[in-house]
Protein backbone atom coordinates (compact mmCIF):
# COMPACT_ATOMS: atom_id res chain seq x y z
CA UNK A 1 0.00 0.00 0.00
CA UNK A 2 1.45 3.42 -0.93
CA UNK A 3 2.59 5.46 2.04
CA UNK A 4 0.16 8.31 1.29
CA UNK A 5 -2.79 5.94 1.16
CA UNK A 6 -1.69 4.37 4.43
CA UNK A 7 -1.40 7.80 6.05
CA UNK A 8 -4.92 8.64 4.92
CA UNK A 9 -6.20 5.39 6.35
CA UNK A 10 -4.47 6.10 9.64
CA UNK A 11 -5.95 9.60 9.76
CA UNK A 12 -9.44 8.21 9.15
CA UNK A 13 -8.95 5.59 11.86
CA UNK A 14 -7.74 8.19 14.34
CA UNK A 15 -10.69 10.46 13.60
CA UNK A 16 -13.10 7.56 13.90
CA UNK A 17 -11.70 6.38 17.22
CA UNK A 18 -12.03 9.88 18.68
CA UNK A 19 -15.67 9.94 17.60
CA UNK A 20 -16.43 6.45 18.89
CA UNK A 21 -14.51 6.51 22.17
CA UNK A 22 -13.86 10.13 23.18
CA UNK A 23 -13.29 9.10 26.80
CA UNK A 24 -11.15 6.02 26.13
CA UNK A 25 -8.81 5.37 29.03
CA UNK A 26 -7.23 2.51 30.95
CA UNK A 27 -9.87 0.29 32.55
CA UNK A 28 -7.60 -0.89 35.35
CA UNK A 29 -8.38 0.85 38.63
CA UNK A 30 -5.51 2.58 40.39
CA UNK A 31 -4.76 5.67 42.46
CA UNK A 32 -0.99 6.00 41.93
CA UNK A 33 1.76 4.77 39.57
CA UNK A 34 2.71 1.82 41.81
CA UNK A 35 -0.85 0.52 41.82
CA UNK A 36 -1.05 0.78 38.03
CA UNK A 37 2.26 -1.05 37.67
CA UNK A 38 1.01 -3.86 39.92
CA UNK A 39 -2.36 -4.04 38.15
CA UNK A 40 -0.72 -4.16 34.73
CA UNK A 41 1.59 -6.98 35.80
CA UNK A 42 -1.45 -8.88 37.09
CA UNK A 43 -3.40 -8.25 33.87
CA UNK A 44 -1.28 -10.66 31.81
CA UNK A 45 -3.68 -13.38 30.64
CA UNK A 46 -6.41 -11.95 32.89
CA UNK A 47 -9.32 -9.59 32.30
CA UNK A 48 -9.25 -6.07 33.70
CA UNK A 49 -12.45 -6.89 35.57
CA UNK A 50 -10.80 -9.81 37.35
CA UNK A 51 -7.72 -7.74 38.17
CA UNK A 52 -9.87 -4.93 39.57
CA UNK A 53 -11.63 -7.41 41.82
CA UNK A 54 -8.31 -8.69 43.17
CA UNK A 55 -6.66 -5.31 43.61
CA UNK A 56 -9.59 -3.93 45.59
CA UNK A 57 -8.28 -5.69 48.69
CA UNK A 58 -4.65 -6.07 47.56
CA UNK A 59 -4.09 -2.32 47.43
CA UNK A 60 -5.38 -1.88 50.95
CA UNK A 61 -2.75 -4.28 52.25
CA UNK A 62 0.23 -3.51 50.00
CA UNK A 63 0.67 0.26 49.86
CA UNK A 64 4.37 0.70 49.09
CA UNK A 65 7.11 -0.95 47.05
CA UNK A 66 8.60 -2.16 50.32
CA UNK A 67 5.35 -3.98 51.11
CA UNK A 68 5.68 -6.01 47.91
CA UNK A 69 9.41 -6.53 48.46
CA UNK A 70 8.72 -8.04 51.87
CA UNK A 71 5.62 -10.02 50.93
CA UNK A 72 5.33 -13.66 51.98
CA UNK A 73 5.25 -15.56 48.67
CA UNK A 74 2.72 -18.21 49.72
CA UNK A 75 0.36 -15.57 51.06
CA UNK A 76 0.65 -13.32 48.02
CA UNK A 77 0.12 -16.28 45.72
CA UNK A 78 -3.26 -16.95 47.26
CA UNK A 79 -4.22 -13.27 47.20
CA UNK A 80 -3.68 -13.03 43.43
CA UNK A 81 -4.44 -16.65 42.51
CA UNK A 82 -7.59 -15.88 40.51
CA UNK A 83 -5.63 -13.76 38.00
CA UNK A 84 -3.84 -16.87 36.72
CA UNK A 85 -0.13 -17.67 36.49
CA UNK A 86 -0.05 -16.59 40.12
CA UNK A 87 3.29 -18.16 41.04
CA UNK A 88 5.16 -16.31 38.31
CA UNK A 89 3.25 -13.10 39.01
CA UNK A 90 4.10 -13.39 42.70
CA UNK A 91 7.81 -13.64 41.85
CA UNK A 92 7.49 -10.63 39.58
CA UNK A 93 5.66 -8.52 42.15
CA UNK A 94 8.18 -9.27 44.87
CA UNK A 95 11.08 -8.70 42.47
CA UNK A 96 9.47 -5.49 41.24
CA UNK A 97 9.14 -4.25 44.82
CA UNK A 98 12.76 -5.07 45.58
CA UNK A 99 13.94 -3.40 42.39
CA UNK A 100 12.04 -0.21 43.20
CA UNK A 101 13.37 -0.14 46.76
CA UNK A 102 16.96 -0.94 45.88
CA UNK A 103 17.37 1.18 42.74
CA UNK A 104 14.71 3.88 42.71
CA UNK A 105 14.02 4.81 46.31
CA UNK A 106 10.74 2.96 46.28
CA UNK A 107 9.31 5.17 43.53
CA UNK A 108 8.16 4.11 40.07
CA UNK A 109 10.65 5.57 37.56
CA UNK A 110 9.52 7.78 34.70
CA UNK A 111 11.97 6.40 32.16
CA UNK A 112 11.20 3.48 29.85
CA UNK A 113 14.72 2.08 30.05
CA UNK A 114 14.47 1.99 33.84
CA UNK A 115 10.96 0.56 34.03
CA UNK A 116 11.73 -2.40 31.77
CA UNK A 117 14.49 -3.54 34.14
CA UNK A 118 11.81 -4.46 36.71
CA UNK A 119 10.50 -8.04 36.81
CA UNK A 120 7.17 -8.31 35.01
CA UNK A 121 7.51 -4.90 33.37
CA UNK A 122 8.20 -5.49 29.69
CA UNK A 123 7.78 -2.73 27.12
CA UNK A 124 3.98 -2.97 26.92
CA UNK A 125 3.64 -2.67 30.70
CA UNK A 126 6.09 0.22 30.77
CA UNK A 127 4.14 2.05 28.05
CA UNK A 128 0.91 1.59 30.00
CA UNK A 129 2.40 2.98 33.20
CA UNK A 130 4.23 5.88 31.59
CA UNK A 131 1.29 6.89 29.42
CA UNK A 132 -1.56 6.40 31.87
CA UNK A 133 0.04 7.27 35.21
CA UNK A 134 2.46 9.98 34.06
CA UNK A 135 1.04 11.18 30.74
CA UNK A 136 4.32 10.36 29.00
CA UNK A 137 3.87 9.01 25.43
CA UNK A 138 6.83 6.63 25.50
CA UNK A 139 5.40 4.34 22.86
CA UNK A 140 2.28 2.57 21.65
CA UNK A 141 0.66 -0.05 23.89
CA UNK A 142 0.34 -3.24 21.82
CA UNK A 143 -1.65 -5.99 23.49
CA UNK A 144 -3.59 -8.81 21.81
CA UNK A 145 -6.46 -6.44 20.95
CA UNK A 146 -4.24 -3.79 19.36
CA UNK A 147 -2.30 -6.46 17.48
CA UNK A 148 -5.52 -7.89 16.00
CA UNK A 149 -7.30 -4.60 15.29
CA UNK A 150 -4.29 -2.84 13.76
CA UNK A 151 -3.78 -5.75 11.36
CA UNK A 152 -7.44 -5.91 10.35
CA UNK A 153 -7.59 -2.17 9.82
CA UNK A 154 -4.59 -2.38 7.51
CA UNK A 155 -2.28 -0.29 9.68
CA UNK A 156 0.43 -2.95 9.84
CA UNK A 157 1.45 -6.20 8.22
CA UNK A 158 3.66 -7.17 11.14
CA UNK A 159 2.95 -9.85 13.73
CA UNK A 160 5.66 -9.03 16.26
CA UNK A 161 4.40 -6.53 18.91
CA UNK A 162 7.57 -4.44 18.77
CA UNK A 163 7.36 -4.15 14.98
CA UNK A 164 3.65 -3.33 15.19
CA UNK A 165 4.41 -0.63 17.74
CA UNK A 166 7.00 0.91 15.43
CA UNK A 167 4.50 0.98 12.55
CA UNK A 168 1.85 2.68 14.69
CA UNK A 169 4.33 5.19 16.09
CA UNK A 170 5.25 6.19 12.53
CA UNK A 171 1.61 6.55 11.46
CA UNK A 172 0.26 8.62 14.33
CA UNK A 173 1.52 11.81 16.00
CA UNK A 174 3.18 11.34 19.37
CA UNK A 175 0.48 13.24 21.23
CA UNK A 176 -2.06 10.67 20.06
CA UNK A 177 -0.23 7.51 21.14
CA UNK A 178 -1.71 7.26 24.65
CA UNK A 179 -5.32 7.86 23.65
CA UNK A 180 -5.22 5.71 20.52
CA UNK A 181 -3.73 2.78 22.41
CA UNK A 182 -6.65 2.82 24.83
CA UNK A 183 -9.17 3.40 22.03
CA UNK A 184 -7.91 0.49 19.92
CA UNK A 185 -8.10 -1.79 22.96
CA UNK A 186 -11.66 -0.68 23.63
CA UNK A 187 -12.62 -1.23 19.99
CA UNK A 188 -11.16 -4.73 20.12
CA UNK A 189 -13.13 -5.54 23.25
CA UNK A 190 -16.45 -4.09 22.12
CA UNK A 191 -16.59 -4.57 18.37
CA UNK A 192 -13.57 -6.14 16.64
CA UNK A 193 -13.65 -9.43 18.53
CA UNK A 194 -11.15 -12.18 17.82
CA UNK A 195 -14.02 -14.41 16.78
CA UNK A 196 -17.09 -13.09 14.99
CA UNK A 197 -16.13 -9.41 14.75
CA UNK A 198 -19.17 -7.13 14.56
CA UNK A 199 -18.24 -5.57 11.24
CA UNK A 200 -21.83 -4.48 10.58
CA UNK A 201 -21.76 -2.35 13.73
CA UNK A 202 -18.27 -0.96 13.22
CA UNK A 203 -17.86 2.79 13.04
CA UNK A 204 -14.49 2.32 11.35
CA UNK A 205 -15.84 0.32 8.42
CA UNK A 206 -14.98 2.88 5.74
CA UNK A 207 -11.35 3.04 6.91
CA UNK A 208 -10.91 -0.70 7.47
CA UNK A 209 -8.98 -2.98 5.12
CA UNK A 210 -10.75 -5.99 6.71
CA UNK A 211 -7.62 -8.10 6.55
CA UNK A 212 -8.27 -11.67 7.63
CA UNK A 213 -12.00 -11.05 7.93
CA UNK A 214 -14.60 -12.65 5.67
CA UNK A 215 -15.94 -9.97 3.37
Amino acid sequence: MPALSLKRRAAAVGEGLHALYPDADCELRFSNPLELLVATILSAQATDQRVNEVTRSLFRKYRTAADYAGAEPRVLEQEIRSTGFYRNKTKNLIGMGRGLVERYGGEVPRELDELVTLPGAARKTANVVLGTAFGIPSGFVVDTHVKRVAFRLGLTEETDPIAIEQDLMRLFPREEWIFLGHALIRHGRRVCHARSPRCGDCGLGKACARRGVDR
